[in-house]
């Protein structure tokens, strides 16, 4: 399997990490200072969605870069793959 080539994308998927762990550790703390069950729960699951949606956005990065080399210098090819992953993408950060 490849690797993300693009660094635009390998930063965009990074700085989505170094935002899930700041609030993987504002959870700690607050699990630490006896925070309501409920209160951290809610960071809980805004953590677990925060890690659903870098895993789309890698998975969508990959299939435009996968899909996108075997397009070429088709534009209108590679400009209607980005619609239609873009659309994926919207699709899949709907899904619970």
């Amino acid at each position: 399997m490849s690797t993300l080539a693009d660094q635009k994308n390998r930063t965009d998927l990074l700085n989505r990490l170094k935002r899930a762990e700041g609030q993987l550790r504002g959870v700690q703390r607050m699990i630490e200072e006896g925070a309501p069950c409920l209160d951290i729960a809610g960071q809980m699951a805004a953590v677990r969605k925060a890690l659903d949606s870098t895993y789309v956005r890698m998975t969508v990065c990959f299939m435009e870069q996968e899909l996108g080399a075997d397009l070429g210098d088709d534009a209108a090819g590679r400009k209607r793959l980005t619609t239609v992953l873009s659309d994926v993408q919207t699709l899949l950060a709907k899904v619970p």
